[in-house]
């Protein structure tokens, strides 16, 4: 019975994350719908805030006119980071979506890589007709980096977090005996 409730709760699991994939491709989605000016002010505020909240966390001595510096110099980079955020997560959770289908480790990571790729391309192909954005090639292969990176960093902490249950039941079983 118990493997039984333990192969249902993973089919949930899984289906849910096959869900939120859906509803994650929907937010990148509306995130490449905004324009150029609405989609750099988020940019411009976020990082800002970022910079701003460094600041009074290590109680910095810096005027707002240095943050703002500082926030206009990363904007780029946290702007990039995000994407390949956006990209590691979608690709996480088809991953772990497409876990309810027996397949190695490669093909699996490969598949959803893939899909997340495609949809990185098709992304960008949306942003050609959305006001002052522009498709690049660039961003697919950062958004195909996030994607690759996400896995990578997953099946790295399943594998770890793997381990460390099969120590503790190996010590558990010794102090048995």
């Amino acid at each position: 019975m118990r493997k039984t409730e333990e192969k249902f709760g993973m089919f949930l699991l899984r289906n849910l994350a096959g869900v939120l994939a859906i509803v994650w491709m929907c937010v990148i989605f509306a995130f490449s719908a905004q324009t150029k000016e609405e989609s750099g002010a988020v940019s411009e505020s976020f990082t800002f805030h970022m910079v701003s909240s460094t600041r009074t966390f290590f109680h910095l001595d810096l005027s707002d006119a240095r943050v703002k510096e500082i926030a206009d110099t990363i904007e780029g980079l946290v702007r990039k980071a995000a994407h390949m955020t956006e990209y590691g997560i979608l690709s996480v959770l088809l991953y772990i979506w497409i876990g309810q289908w027996e397949m190695s480790f490669l093909r699996r990571g490969g598949t959803a890589f893939f899909a997340a790729s495609v949809y990185a391309a098709t992304d960008e192909i949306h942003q050609l007709f959305v006001a002052g954005r522009s498709g690049r090639f660039s961003d697919v292969m950062i958004d195909s980096s996030g994607a690759f990176l996400g896995i990578l960093v997953f099946a790295l902490l399943v594998r770890m977090i793997k381990r460390i249950h099969r120590r503790r039941l190996r010590r558990a079983m010794e102090e048995e005996e």
